[in-house]
């Protein structure tokens, strides 16, 4: 349920006038059947944020259902003051009087009024959800006889059809439209073309069968050319269609084994100036790094020193990603060695450790094991300094998992391998004997 904010330019009439101008006839409209859902399910599907104010109930500032009126004069729903008095409260929340009488009266002609106001919004909604899925119909049909310019003007006002109402996707999915749209990605794809086609085709429910018919090659490498080409909305939109298309259970790796491919996310991924194509583009990097195949290839265009250096200027969900697709290419011999050689990444990862999340810990950890496995001297030396065991030794002690703590032990024994006692216990900033 949204939040309602009180709204004082609607009237309550028995008529009223539509976005285009027409008459709407509320008793027309409910003798024809329009109107069958209680005013419950009305509120819920209109989902109107604002409400005239004489409809909400001051408890729960939401619109009213069953409206009683108390004997200090002011309204409420019925179940939210009934659950007032259980509390044993016997005064008026509003105005906070004592009650001198526990009556509630039901308040009938608040109840038409508000019947009426979400009645009227229904009819509208019901008539532009009719309008936009015979609007969508009538697209897909001059999509099949117009080229150039006019193709891309029907593809722009499809879009904003399909974004804006659930009965124009339907429309477009139960008319063959996808199979339609494919057509449009190819070799011979205009960006105009392909900017429109994509934005649609990530609004629409996908089947398996359209799923598959876009993971022809042709058709993504269509896709890969626009996300390295188009604005950041684009970019996010091809992003959000490989997505997508991954989830499709005969997906190939190879479709996604793409260096073009990559060097276009990561671009998007590191764009310092476009904020918010960090968050989808990590998404995807980490969907991708989940299949082994691709992780060298990943690991191959310098994505490591480029995610190590953006992680400070990540917010904390994208650094949980990031982090996430750190550790699993430090699982292939080429990610373990573009850790080691990268110089911010100990201190950073080591910085990141028990202050952003307990999954952040964990595989700041990981990729913090396999770098110093791999050079134990002389990274272990780096991460020491950078304040590793004063931070595995919080682990320890703190409320994480065993697993966890028990990581931490194993690289805090192979840190102090590089040191005398005295000296270790010195690093770990710590003023007792470690047992």
């Amino acid at each position: 349920m949204p939040m309602f904010e009180g709204s004082k330019k609607d009237g309550v009439l028995g008529f009223e006038i539509s976005d285009d101008g027409r008459v709407l006839d509320l008793e027309r409209e409910m003798k024809d059947g329009v109107l069958s859902l209680d005013l419950k399910k009305m509120i819920e599907e209109l989902n109107v944020c604002e409400v005239p104010l004489v409809f909400i109930c001051p408890i729960s500032l939401e619109p009213m259902q069953d409206p009683v009126t108390l004997c200090t004069g002011q309204t409420y729903e019925k179940s939210n003051i009934l659950k007032w008095f259980s509390l044993g409260h016997y005064t008026c929340p509003t105005t906070m009087q004592e009650l001198w009488d526990d009556t509630i009266t039901s308040n009938k002609t608040l109840h038409h009024l508000i019947y009426t106001w979400f009645s009227q919004k229904y009819v509208q909604m019901k008539k532009r959800s009719e309008d936009a899925q015979g609007r969508a119909s009538e697209l897909l049909g001059t999509l099949k006889k117009v080229k150039g310019q006019s193709r891309i003007q029907t593809l722009k006002e499809l879009k904003q059809v399909v974004i804006a109402h659930s009965t124009a996707r339907k429309a477009v999915v139960d008319e063959g439209g996808v199979a339609l749209l494919s057509l449009f990605l190819g070799p011979f794809t205009s960006y105009a073309v392909g900017c429109e086609v994509i934005a649609i085709l990530v609004n629409l429910s996908l089947s398996s069968e359209s799923k598959k018919n876009l993971m022809q090659p042709a058709r993504v490498s269509s896709i890969v050319d626009i996300l390295n080409e188009g604005s950041l909305e684009t970019k996010v939109n091809c992003v959000k269609l490989i997505e997508t298309l991954m989830e499709e259970k005969d997906f190939r790796t190879e479709i996604v084994s793409s260096h073009s491919l990559l060097v276009a996310l990561m671009r998007l991924v590191r764009d310092k100036r476009h904020p918010n194509g960090h968050f989808p583009g990590l998404c995807l990097l980490k969907q991708i790094s989940m299949h082994k195949q691709v992780r060298s290839l990943i690991v191959s265009i310098g994505a490591v020193p480029q995610l190590v250096e953006l992680i400070p200027l990540l917010n904390q969900e994208c650094i949980e990603l990031a982090l996430f697709v750190l550790d699993l290419l430090s699982s292939v011999p080429q990610g373990r060695q573009a850790l080691k050689d990268c110089s911010k990444t100990i201190p950073i990862v080591v910085k990141l450790m028990m202050r952003v999340s307990e999954n952040c810990t964990e595989y700041a950890l990981s990729i913090l094991w396999s770098v110093c496995k791999l050079c134990p001297e002389e990274c272990s030396l780096i991460a020491v300094d950078a304040g590793l065991a004063a931070k595995l030794l919080l682990v320890i002690q703190s409320g994480c998992g065993p697993t966890l703590k028990q990581r931490a032990a194993e690289l805090l024994k192979l840190c102090s391998l590089n040191y005398t006692d005295t000296i270790f216990i010195s690093k770990c900033k710590l003023t007792r004997t470690i047992q």
